[in-house]
């Protein structure tokens, strides 16, 4: 490996200084910014595109041709559907898979224990206490411990491994080029930018979100540009590889009525209610494993096999609402298809309370579901079910809404986005971000006043939790700690 960085870094030398004359110090310093988060993006966009394309590859292979579950997807994700025939359910399979998943996990973590988690502390970590510096043997472990644990089913996210992925390629970047620990912690958070760009696909949202969950009040200022340029970067790679589509179907447009939004600041409440439980349960679960002192492999597997028997039960009463064996819920995975029927609604819904129902019930379990994978260190990422959840809470407060006062303009996928905003972006301490992905993800800016207010509500009543511990008060307070020289090292 070394031998290999050896032979690549006079190449990369010489593109980043050219024959500039050594009065043109801005215009090369502009120039070395330019190439190097291009450059980080590209090879983050790559990286999150095959990420994204092997994970889909085991899950059909296991989940789905072993064990005969069918996902329940959003509309961006119909593509990986493929139109594949329904194999024959096999819910003793499904039992074990993640448990699998979770021993492969432990094993990994014995020999990189920073595969733990979903990745975003571990990259803010990084940046804050370690110079920049992620050791180059997480690329191949937290890739491979990733696949296994959302290839098996766990319920969490990719968002947050490519974000550490990202960060470890910014690291790569920097250590060939011989950069200083400022330069290098740029490029991580550049590369986090472009990981979220690729699989997520909102570049701008995605920029924002890794210069905002560096702190719980403030952003990185000087990261900003080299983060919108990686994140575009990457996300090009990914929609010239899978297309260009928005994650989530939605309506064409969602109108802006100022009589509504004292429900807006109502539904913020609630969302927080559960972002709050939501955290708690995630700590809960982990401290019940540290109390047990199980070997470092043991969490992981023995809550996968605690969440193969939670998805197993709760689809054995999809028939009651028009569902077939191995139908997902979105329980397994990210959520981002039980989300999805929290904004469109579909059959397996239904309408009126009996819609309001189900989606709480859906919304209850994902909350199990998630705590169990994130609270036990298993490698997946926390931001898809925070979306997932404060859609299925948002979708069934609009609909409580809507039966209620019984008003037509009342559109209940408003209040499953803006519930979206509202729980990540409060409980992640990302308002701006989290207001920007929401839009993105709609195609509009309809929803801006309301994301205005819910955003602003959440972030006051959260102000004392959080998902992500790593996370300082304010970049003076970095300025004012200093940080510790480590050596890259593989």
């Amino acid at each position: 490996m070394k031998q290999h960085l050896e032979r690549l870094r006079p190449w990369l030398k010489a593109l980043q200084q050219g024959p500039l004359e050594p009065e043109a110090m801005d215009l090369r310093s502009l120039r070395r910014e330019l190439l190097h988060s291009v450059l980080v993006g590209l090879l983050a966009g790559l990286m999150g595109a095959g990420f994204f394309g092997i994970t889909e590859l085991v899950q059909h292979l296991l989940l789905e041709s072993l064990a005969g579950y069918t996902p329940l997807r959003a509309l961006g994700e119909a593509h990986a559907a493929g139109g594949r025939p329904q194999p024959n359910f096999r819910p003793w399979l499904l039992v074990l898979l993640p448990a699998v998943g979770g021993l492969i996990v432990g094993a990994i973590a014995r020999y990189a224990p920073e595969v733990r988690g979903g990745g975003t502390d571990t990259m803010i970590d990084a940046f804050h206490h370690r110079d920049g510096v992620i050791r180059l043997r997480v690329l191949w472990a937290k890739l491979v411990a990733s696949i296994a644990a959302l290839g098996t089913g766990a319920a969490g996210g990719r968002e947050g491994p490519t974000m550490l992925l990202g960060g470890a390629l910014g690291t790569l970047v920097a250590r060939i080029l011989s950069l200083d620990a400022r330069e290098r912690r740029i490029l991580v958070v550049a590369g986090a930018a472009a990981g979220i760009a690729a699989v997520f696909r909102t570049p701008l949202g995605a920029a924002l979100l890794a210069v905002e969950v560096l702190y719980r009040d403030g952003f990185e200022s000087e990261a900003l540009v080299p983060a919108v340029l990686s994140s575009v970067t990457g996300y090009s790679v990914a929609i010239l590889l899978f297309g260009e589509t928005t994650l989530f179907a939605h309506s064409a447009r969602y109108p802006f009525i100022p009589a509504h939004l004292p429900l807006y600041a109502l539904l913020a409440l609630v969302v927080a209610f559960f972002a709050i439980a939501f955290v708690s349960m995630i700590e809960g679960v982990r401290g019940f494993f540290d109390r047990l002192k199980l070997p470092v492999g043991g969490p992981p597997a023995v809550a996968g096999l605690a969440l193969g028997v939670l998805a197993t039960v709760a689809m054995a009463g999809l028939n009651e609402h028009g569902g077939r064996a191995g139908q997902g819920l979105g329980i397994l995975g990210g959520g981002y298809g039980a989300a999805q029927i929290a904004i469109s609604g579909g059959p397996l819904l239904g309408e009126g309370w009996d819609a309001v129902q189900v989606l709480l019930i859906l919304g209850t379990t994902k909350l199990l579901a998630s705590s169990l994978t994130l609270g036990s260190g298993s490698s997946a990422g926390d931001f898809a079910p925070s979306l997932a959840l404060g859609g299925l809470f948002g979708g069934a407060f609009g609909r409580v809404a809507q039966l209620v006062f019984d008003d037509p303009r009342l559109d209940p996928g408003a209040f499953a986005l803006v519930g979206m905003g509202a729980f990540y972006g409060g409980i992640a301490h990302v308002p701006l971000a989290a207001m920007v992905l929401v839009c993105e993800m709609a195609r509009s800016y309809d929803l801006l006043v309301p994301l205005m207010l819910a955003e602003g509500v959440a972030v006051v009543v959260l102000r004392r939790r959080t998902l992500y511990h790593a996370q300082l008060k304010t970049p003076a307070r970095r300025e004012t700690m200093g940080t510790r020289t480590i050596p890259p090292t593989g």
